[in-house]
């Protein structure tokens, strides 16, 4: 492991999957802090870390690199009783005296006030960084200021009670504001009422399986882990709310349960969704589990899942030689931002930090680690309430995730392809590789092209998912949405099911009301390092290998399988995908691999791999119905119109 900050030495007997213990978190958590540190203003009201400024602009961004900095710093203390040798609350409360002295003024120390979220309203998300802090930490930093400073502080937090906050988790923001305000005798109606507000909400959200949507449409992605089940729980944890802890703790329980397969083998999240830059914050809801007690998982395993989470990013370089995280995924990548995105946004990486708020001698640290579930037996698991179908694979480690469910297109959107997200828009993503960059082909997509124009998934209506024993499915269907010309064909539509088998992904696809002309194609996995397989059971007539230039996350250089037919009508294709560690020939020359890119040593030759063709004995199409023998036995039966899935 190369970092910029001195770790302590491994325990292999205590933590034999990682090596990491409880030293090790602390260890980070200073190392992180004291890195940030010399980038804050003289007064150290706001931190104005190097990068690229988010569209907030550089006050903001500034104001983020405090709050989120002193989250951590906050979790680091109270997860120490209080005991600050390295004094970083009383810096952080110079801060916040600094910050808000005059709010809004053009100086070397003001923070932005908090506005509507359209109005520049980062500091609203802030704001709940900022409380949460204080709240953690009351006793040692908030007690002792000054009346005056108390006074300015809890004006400028009220910014968060009476502005409009989007229309998502924000909503959770003014609730941790309220939380702190009335938990240190500051409470009043409007603290109530974003309280209540917050709530009511979160239960309009809740689809079941422990899975909140993140607003009123269908984006169901990490939001889940780092926002939506810790805000709530945490308040309930600092508080003693018992009301809210009984409701809310059992779905941080279910969710856990599919939840704890969304880690690979060697401790990556599954690369899916908006603000993967927060990298390990990804574990947090791990962490709050273990923390509140309300989780499924041993210690041990829970410790496995957020150490190794934590450790392969510090492995994978996501932190600079100055000790800095940089602004992407392993190392600083673009394509993996949104516009939101400023050179402070990775410290809500902090998150994963809740984990410190078990004392030293809980089970959590002195428990010995367990294998994550991906290290078990290959599964697979249906989530049907936000559409997912995750499968794993114990020989390389690599999970899957097969989105039938997750959009991220508001309610009031219409479908327009200019605003296709890879992050949502893709059928499948994994924790070994990510999605190809705008521009570039895109990997795991059905696309429909009509006069020349191709089409992008926006709005997924899921038809269902469930699994049996090994195996398991999930179904949706979508209008194509086309990059040119008119955005939708009337009449035209795709039903799409994958029914996953061990490292096997059967991928059926229903092409309704295509004109004359219209071609079809489907994509495979992005890689370069890991081995790709696309083949064509039925319908499909073409098939080759585009490039991508532009890589992903995880490799700078890929390529891309492909399949294509034409189609005029309804039409039916089934084709066979599979992702795993076996290695095809290397890349063309001067297209290295990236610091964290799977080793093109991974077992298992591709000259050695059993054709994936193999797998399947036989396919018939009758009508709406597809037989699929595979060639161990079961058969895959598929309905369509109404769709029915059956293994057997």
């Amino acid at each position: 492991m190369n970092t910029p900050f001195a770790l302590p030495a491994e325990d292999r007997g205590l933590s034999p999957y990682t090596g990491w213990t409880r030293a090790h978190w602390e260890a980070v958590a200073d190392g992180l802090l004291a890195a940030a540190r010399p980038w804050a203003t003289p007064e150290g009201a706001l931190l104005h870390l190097p990068g690229r400024p988010s569209v907030s602009g550089a006050r903001s961004d500034g104001l983020e690199g405090y709050a989120r900095t002193f989250l951590a710093a906050a979790l680091r203390v109270a997860g120490d009783g209080g005991r600050d040798p390295r004094h970083w609350l009383e810096r952080y409360a110079r801060g916040l005296a600094a910050g808000t002295r005059t709010p809004g003024r053009d100086d070397t120390e003001s923070w932005p006030p908090v506005l509507d979220h359209h109005v520049r309203g980062q500091p609203m998300v802030e704001a709940a960084s900022v409380a949460l802090g204080l709240a953690l930490t009351r006793p040692w930093l908030w007690d002792r200021l000054d009346g005056a400073v108390q006074e300015r502080a809890e004006r400028w937090l009220r910014g968060a009670l009476t502005h409009t906050p989007a229309p998502n988790n924000w909503y959770l923001f003014p609730f941790t504001v309220a939380s702190f305000l009335e938990a240190a005798g500051r409470g009043d109606t409007a603290t109530a009422r974003a309280r209540e507000r917050a709530l009511d909400l979160l239960e309009t959200w809740y689809r079941g399986d422990g899975w909140y949507a993140d607003g009123d449409g269908r984006a169901f992605d990490h939001y889940n882990g780092w926002a939506l089940h810790l805000y709530p729980l945490l308040h309930a944890h600092l508080t003693g709310d018992a009301e809210l802890a009984a409701r809310c703790g059992p779905r941080l329980r279910a969710y856990l349960e599919g939840f704890a397969l969304f880690f690979g083998g060697d401790g990556a999240p599954l690369h899916f969704g908006r603000s993967l830059t927060y990298r390990f914050a990804a574990c947090a809801a791990v962490a709050t589990g273990a923390v509140t007690g309300h989780t499924p998982l041993p210690p041990g395993t829970s410790r496995r899942l957020l150490s190794g989470c934590l450790r392969h990013f510090l492995d994978r370089g996501a932190v600079t030689a100055d000790g800095l995280l940089s602004l992407g995924w392993h190392g600083p990548h673009a394509a993996t931002l949104q516009a939101y995105s400023g050179p402070a946004s990775p410290y809500w990486a902090a998150k994963a930090f809740v984990a410190l708020l078990a004392p030293p001698d809980d089970p959590l640290w002195t428990a010995p680690e367990e294998p994550a579930p991906s290290e078990g037996p290959d599964r697979v698991l249906a989530l049907p309430a936000p559409g997912l179908l995750v499968q794993s694979t114990r020989a390389d480690g690599i999970v899957r995730l097969h989105n039938h469910g997750s959009d991220h297109v508001a309610p009031h959107e219409g479908e327009d392809a200019s605003r296709d997200d890879p992050h949502y828009g893709r059928q499948a993503y994994s924790t070994h590789t990510g999605p190809t960059a705008p521009g570039d082909p895109a990997d795991n997509h059905l696309s429909v092209e009509a006069g020349g124009a191709g089409s992008v998934r926006r709005r997924i209506h899921p038809l269902g998912a469930g699994h049996g024993d090994g195996w398991g499915w999930a179904a949706s269907w979508h209008r194509p949405v086309f990059t040119s010309g008119p955005p939708l064909v009337p009449g035209l539509r795709v039903e799409s099911v994958t029914v996953a088998r061990g490292r096997y992904e059967l991928r059926v696809h229903r092409v309704v009301g295509a004109p004359h002309g219209t071609r079809v194609t489907l994509t495979g996995w992005a890689t370069a390092a890991l081995r790709s397989e696309l083949v064509a059971l039925y319908g499909w007539t073409g098939a080759d290998e585009v490039r991508a230039p532009g890589g992903t996350a995880y490799e700078p250089w890929v390529r891309v399988p492909r399949l294509s037919a034409d189609v005029t009508g309804t039409a039916v294709f089934v084709a066979l995908a599979s992702l795993s560690a076996s290695a095809p020939p290397g890349p063309p020359p001067g297209a290295a691999p990236s610091p964290g890119a799977a080793p093109s040593s991974a077992p298992g030759p591709r000259s050695a791999a059993v054709p994936l063709s193999a797998a399947v004995r036989g396919v018939a199409v009758t009508g709406r119905v597809v037989r699929v023998r595979w060639a161990d036995g079961p058969e895959t039966v598929l309905g369509f119109a109404p769709l029915t899935v059956r293994t057997g």
